[in-house]
């Protein structure tokens, strides 16, 4: 969700991108490359297993522990990659017993393994590291820590590190495009904080130092910056959902004194479940169970742990994205960042230069939230009404391999897009069977755009080549010029890349009908005396 910010001028409020990677960035560094792509020294191994066990110092701002990463051999090697972001240090690395050398450059570390690595063979290291993680400055749009104090004085501790890299406070293999299996994680605070982490809580063992260690196990594959901890003095309340799959577990951990407040305010959360399960499917981590976690920021979409700052307000801290009122129907935190469960931790991008992936679907999800409790016409209000938000600055997709966002228009120009497929498509079980399809065939998996464009031209026999190089590469928004004179109508688009010839449902004197524009002139004899384009279809129009 990282990127809206909410200014309020006059009566109207717009959506400002502040994001450390979400600038116009047109040179690239050798980091960029080593964070950004599959190095030689990723790609021989697969991950397979994460032991994440570390002690947090919340007084000290300070962390320290190991990662034990298991991988699987893919070909012959023996330089391995890890990643770790400076001011946290890499104290030595261990395999068989045996300390490794490796050699550092700024956020990437080269590991030299003594043991032959064979094809096939499960192997291990071991990472032991600590140091002062980067505080986030303004989580969650600038990562890292968050080291906070609830208003009796607790300490209340997050992370968050979407864009920035896990790397920011744990030592992993930094890239998306190969997610571990299974992870355990393991985390010391003192006693009278409880620590909240992904999948479910497997045991909390009390120390002799006056600290408790909670081991909590996720069982799915999950992305590394969906991983987090959060520290605070929570309580618990839950209950269960009866899903697609069965019972599922949703549990809510807040800070003491909101409890009631969250028993009242969380109602969304299985409104929310029974919208998306209707239009995405089956949620995707039952084995780890639902959780709302409360932060100290406005929140994030870690995997089974989403996590909530939202102030228990409806809409985006009290106000519509849309400007319509629709938008203060739901609460915009508990919505956006569960729709991520399904576009973002189950289908997540290979490279972040795809990810409108993630916020395209997921900012799209919100009006289909709408639609399923309020029905179809408050569902186009609001995302028709979100085009305000919309900059045309850059293209939806980044540069790839250097670690590089596309614009922050992947959110709303992103769901506008989608809300336009939806009327070329005109069948909505049609579109539902093809949202729940993306998430069967990409179940658990990391793709790219292209992969998930295919799939939907091929679902709606259409080739939408042309469709998806409009809106996702190029900034030009179609435009339908057209004129009236005589008893014809003459039209065409104009700003539109090669090929471009999306049909249009457009009212003469209010009847509707389908039009075939493309980049040539083209003629209707009509008696009409007005013309309207269907406002669901996301382009320009101009009257000649």
């Amino acid at each position: 969700m990282r990127k809206i910010i909410l200014t309020i001028s006059i009566a109207l409020f717009s959506t400002i991108s502040f994001a450390q990677l979400l600038q116009d960035k047109t040179k690239f560094t050798r980091q960029d490359t080593l964070r950004g792509s599959i190095t030689p020294e990723r790609e021989w191994w697969d991950l397979t297993y994460y032991h994440l066990d570390i002690e947090v110092q919340p007084d000290e701002k300070f962390i320290s522990g190991k990662n034990t990463i298991q991988y699987k051999v893919l070909k012959s090697h023996q330089v391995l990659q890890i990643d770790l972001q400076p001011p946290m240090q890499i104290e030595k690395v261990v395999q068989n017993g045996n300390d490794l050398e490796f050699t550092s450059e700024v956020n990437t570390h080269f590991i030299n393994l003594k043991k032959i690595q064979y094809v096939g063979d499960i192997n291990d290291i071991t990472v032991y590291y600590k140091g002062h993680p980067r505080e986030a400055k303004r989580a969650p749009w600038d990562g890292g820590l968050s080291w906070k104090k609830d208003k009796r004085g607790n300490h209340f501790v997050a992370t968050s590190c979407q864009g920035l890299g896990a790397s920011v406070w744990w030592p992993n293999k930094d890239h998306m495009y190969d997610e571990v299996d299974s992870m355990l994680i393991s985390v010391t605070n003192p006693k009278e904080l409880t620590n909240i982490s992904n999948g479910r809580l497997r045991k909390i063992v009390e120390n002799e130092d006056e600290t408790v260690t909670s081991h909590w196990f996720v069982s799915n594959p999950i992305n590394n910056y969906g991983v987090n901890i959060n520290l605070g003095n929570y309580v618990n309340f839950s209950e269960v959902y009866e899903g697609e799959k069965g019972p599922l577990d949703l549990d809510y951990w807040v800070l003491d004194y909101n409890l009631e407040t969250a028993k009242k305010h969380f109602k969304d959360a299985p409104k929310m479940m029974e919208a998306f399960e209707h239009w995405f499917g089956p949620y995707p981590f039952y084995e780890d169970s639902f959780k709302l976690v409360e932060v100290p920021y406005l929140g994030m979409e870690h995997q089974s742990s989403v996590t909530y700052g939202n102030q228990y307000k409806q809409g985006y801290l009290g106000m519509d994205l849309s400007r319509t009122g629709w938008g203060l129907k739901f609460d915009f935190i508990i919505i956006h960042e569960a729709g991520h469960e399904w576009f973002a931790n189950n289908i997540t991008n290979k490279d972040i230069a795809d990810m409108w992936i993630h916020e395209g679907f997921t900012a799209y999800s919100e009006n289909l939230f709408l639609d399923y409790h309020y029905g179809v016409e408050a569902s186009a209000d609001y995302v028709i009404g979100t085009r305000a938000n919309i900059a045309n600055d850059r293209p939806l997709i980044g540069k790839y391999n250097v670690n590089n966002e596309g614009s922050s228009d992947m959110y709303y120009k992103g769901a506008n897009m989608l809300h336009t497929l939806r009327q070329l498509i005109e069948d909505d079980e049609l579109w539902r069977d093809i949202l729940r399809g993306l998430n069967k065939e990409f179940y658990h998996q990391t793709v790219s755009s292209q992969q998930v464009e295919d799939y939907i031209s091929k679902r709606t026999n259409k080739d939408l080549t042309a469709f998806f190089n409009q809106y996702l590469r190029d900034v030009r928004i179609p435009t339908l010029e057209y004129k009236m004179k005589d008893g014809k109508l003459n039209y065409r688009y104009t700003n539109i890349v090669k090929g471009f010839d999306m049909p249009i449902q457009v009212e003469l004197d209010g009847y509707s009908n389908w039009l075939f524009p493309n980049a040539e002139w083209q003629e209707l004899e009509t008696k009409a005396n007005t013309f309207n384009v269907d406002r669901d279809f996301y382009i320009e129009t101009k009257e000649i």
